[in-house]
């Protein structure tokens, strides 16, 4: 099959021309998605008060424990694509999308049935207080109704990214942003539907982009298709994908516990801390977007490289991804020292809640440059396909360091004994896959490993 690749194709020309111009559509689109995740925090937060706002924030960890699974695996599809896209062999590129669609739409509908019968028990295992249980089940259930649909539009995004696009997923993160805002607006200020409003936007907004998403692949890419005729099942390929993500399933799975575990210590401490913690978490996440952009596309760039054989071109872009790194994390503490508190009012006016808000920011805001690091290596290995190493890693440093020394340091310091078991649980993580990657182990891990 010849196929014009274009832009796509990350294997030649300068380094860090390559990899910025794939990065800054993708920076762009993860923003937007981050945005389009705390929407409903800023809406509910402003709109509906601090124990709608805890709801949304303690709906959150679950969540992300029901879908880790099949986001594990989406990973190890994409490095497949990739790998295959780099080799130039489209035909399997084709195969192992089509059968990973297959997988996904079926696991989505699962996992949604699964999420709504076990809301309640779920809030009442991590010790959710009790005033915030009964909106946090209204929001949760019909937001994880919607699940089929969340983990449907996010795999072609992600697929599409492996195959060196970034700009048409940008475009269509955009599209559910907006529509996102919009309904949130319209459902929670003007109709007063409350908490269940701001679900009910969600999902719908994700409903349409997954449409368009599928309409641009079915009818517009020249290597996806769901079409009839090509939506057939590989077990080879399945497998293969299965093979790569099944370790990084493993480690979402067991990093979404841990964070339960650690909300079971954060929960322990009352609603204003539940809430900060959600609310400040998110702005971590969106701070640090820059870093996680840079890791998802070092992933996609070191897939076709080492699909095509470039592994100076590797080194060279982990090393141009740690430089920006640094930079990048000392501009994000300064921003937080001086606006930590006005980010804080995004969400919420609440004096308590904004004081401990800050508090989280300032302390992870020191370890920002370590998180990136860890992020980039991570990228680097994901796209060689060597997953295992860094699920091993992510489950150690989680269960048998941050969750003891987050018991331990809140004995001790309090709340703040929960920020500080974090920062140091990524200082070893760091340190660990440091080593690992420079011991080379990761460059014959892929579906194009060498028999």
């Amino acid at each position: 099959m010849k196929i014009n690749t274009g832009n796509r194709d990350l294997t030649s020309g300068a380094v860090w021309k390559v990899i910025l111009r794939f990065a800054f559509p993708l920076l762009i689109g993860n923003l937007l998605q981050q945005l389009y995740n705390v929407t409903d925090s800023v809406i509910v937060g402003q709109s509906l008060g601090k124990q709608s706002l805890a709801a949304v924030s303690a709906s959150f960890f679950i969540y992300y424990f029901i879908i880790s699974l099949v986001i594990g695996i989406g990973s190890g599809t994409s490095v497949v694509i990739s790998q295959f896209f780099g080799a130039k062999e489209f035909d399997k590129v084709q195969k192992a999308f089509s059968s990973f669609f297959i997988f996904m739409l079926v696991a989505g509908v699962l996992l949604s049935i699964a999420g709504i019968i076990f809301a309640e028990p779920m809030f009442r295992l991590t010790n959710t207080p009790e005033d915030v249980i009964p909106q946090a089940v209204a929001y949760f259930r019909i937001y994880v109704g919607g699940t089929f649909l969340f983990v449907t539009f996010n795999s072609i995004i992600s697929i599409l990214r492996g195959v060196g696009e970034s700009v048409r997923p940008m475009l269509f993160i955009l599209l559910t942003t907006i529509l996102n805002i919009t309904l949130d607006l319209l459902f929670i200020v003007v109709f007063k539907w409350g908490i269940e409003g701001a679900a009910r936007a969600t999902v719908i907004a994700q409903g349409i982009g997954m449409c368009v998403a599928l309409g641009y692949v079915n009818n517009t890419h020249p290597l996806l298709s769901i079409k009839k005729q090509d939506l057939l099942f590989d077990m080879g390929l399945f497998k293969e994908g299965l093979r790569i993500g099944l370790p990084t399933s493993v480690q979402q799975c067991a990093i979404s516990l841990g964070l339960i575990a650690l909300l079971g210590i954060v929960n322990s401490f009352g609603t204003d801390t539940l809430t900060a913690y959600g609310a400040a978490g998110k702005i971590d996440t969106i701070i640090i977007q820059a870093v996680l952009t840079l890791s998802g596309a070092l992933a996609a760039f070191c897939g076709q490289n080492i699909g095509a054989g470039h592994l100076d071109r590797v080194r060279d872009g982990v090393r141009f991804a740690m430089l920006v790194n640094l930079l990048l994390g000392l501009a994000t503490f300064t921003a937080i020292y001086f606006f930590g508190d006005k980010m804080m009012l995004a969400f919420t006016k609440d004096p308590e809640v904004i004081r401990i808000g800050k508090e989280y920011l300032l302390i992870m805001g020191g370890f920002f440059i370590v998180h990136g690091g860890l992020n980039v290596f991570n990228g680097a290995l994901r796209g060689a396909g060597d997953t295992l190493f860094p699920m091993a890693v992510s489950i150690t440093c989680l269960w048998l360091i941050r969750i003891p020394l987050a018991y331990w340091f809140s004995s001790i310091w309090g709340r703040s004994g929960i920020w500080w078991a974090i920062g140091a649980s990524l200082c070893i993580g760091l340190t660990i896959t440091y080593i690992y990657y420079k011991l080379g182990f990761w460059k014959n891990k892929g579906p194009l490993r060498k028999k």
